[in-house]
């Protein structure tokens, strides 16, 4: 039997699954948030911090950014390709042996693989841990795609697995060898493409709480056969997740309709074991938080309409450059485009979701601001622009005041 949950059960337990219902939640720091997320993604945007940061004070709140880096960086995680470029654990290093095949079969990705790849390997095994600057320079001159072939070598060398990241700094990679940033019993673990997608479905699915076929092909970026092995996964059970229909999420498939227990996604058991129960995080999100970095599951769980506007024409954007939803009582209420002026923080434009109870929307917002700037070291808020305009003077109250 299906096992059958409504909307609102669903998005609790996508809740407690990302780690933002429930004390539990906070044990562990850092390390327990990359173990539960599975994954943590980078970007070079930084406004209140970098996104990597933010994703652990959006569960944790006001931890020290030195644990961030040290979580990260310190020996237990490793860059590499899963949604996009995430910070992923060490442990999972064997996971990703199908993609490190697939890039050395492929020998191109963006710009074709130069001569000079074995040289810069020969570099850094000589002189490792090196920056592309130490190893010649990253640019030719041109474009921010007009790499030098010493910075296409080493990508590629990090892409098949030869070179890792092990750390960054001004957020400039380090690369040093595998054989001396991987442990020797994770080097050793070799599985075949199909135990690597069944594996990393179980962690996509645990991290996710539950989640439809287009979720889990979207955490892990599957195409092809990869995409095959995870659907052969899910069918037969291998994948260990659980069958279950959520009311009004979409067919598995294109053209089949959805009814009650009929199975349109999948979830982890251990989730599913309990009860979602515990107080809900009120917080700022980075866009590319796990929770949001799908726009359409996003949609599909908040019916919030989430985008990132940092590359569209600033005479076109609608919400601003870093729009951050606002997360509070496990709905997305509003969202704040951020910058800083010195001690200030500021709210360049606060947008507040439609629908009733706007008034606690706003108050959630601006405690969620407050919070952020206490962590980032802001002594003040100020909010500029207001959407509704008639909640403004609301919105641009003083920490403390109703």
């Amino acid at each position: 039997m299906v096992t059958s949950l409504t909307p609102d059960e669903a998005r609790r337990v996508i809740l407690r699954a990302q780690g933002f219902l429930g004390s539990d939640a906070r044990r562990g720091g850092v390390p327990a948030v990359l173990g539960r997320l599975g994954a943590v993604q980078l970007d070079t945007i930084s406004v209140l911090a970098r996104s990597h940061e933010l994703i652990a004070y959006a569960r944790l709140g006001a931890v020290g950014r030195d644990k961030v880096e040290l979580a990260y960086w310190g020996g237990a995680a490793f860059e590499y390709w899963c949604h996009a470029a995430c910070i992923v654990p060490i442990e999972h290093w064997p996971l990703y042996a199908f993609r490190r095949r697939a890039y050395r079969t492929r020998r191109f990705r963006w710009h074709q693989v130069p001569p000079t790849v074995d040289k810069v390997l020969d570099q850094v095994r000589d002189s490792g841990p090196l920056t592309t600057t130490d190893l010649g320079g990253a640019k030719n001159g041109g474009p921010w795609w007009d790499w030098s072939d010493v910075k296409i070598s080493v990508e590629y060398l990090l892409d098949i697995g030869e070179v890792v990241c092990t750390r960054r700094v001004g957020w400039r990679r380090i690369y040093d060898l595998a054989e001396r940033a991987v442990p020797d019993h994770l080097r050793a673990d070799d599985l075949t493409d199909e135990e690597c997608v069944v594996r990393l479905a179980r962690v996509a699915g645990a991290a996710l709480g539950v989640a439809n076929r287009a979720d889990l092909i979207d955490f892990l970026r599957l195409k092809g056969q990869h995409a095959a092995f995870l659907d052969e996964a899910l069918a037969s059970g291998a994948a260990g997740l659980t069958p279950v229909h959520v009311a009004g999420w979409p067919a598995v498939r294109r053209g089949r309709e959805t009814g009650d227990g009929v199975p349109n996604a999948w979830a982890d058991p251990a989730a599913l074991a309990t009860e979602p129960k515990g107080r809900h995080r009120t917080t700022l999100l980075s866009p590319f938080d796990s929770l949001v970095w799908d726009r359409s599951r996003t949609e599909r769980i908040f019916g919030f309409n989430h985008r990132l506007e940092a590359y569209v024409p600033k005479e076109k954007r609608v919400h601003g450059y870093f729009t951050m939803p606002v997360l509070a009582g496990g709905r997305l209420v509003g969202r704040v485009d951020p910058a800083r002026d010195g001690s200030t923080l500021i709210a360049r434009q606060m947008s507040i979701e439609p629908g009733p109870g706007q008034v606690k929307r706003v108050e959630a917002v601006r405690e969620a601001l407050w919070s952020a700037a206490e962590w980032v070291g802001c002594t003040d808020v100020r909010v500029e622009r207001v959407t509704p305009p008639e909640l403004a003077d609301l919105a641009r109250r003083p920490a403390g005041l109703g």
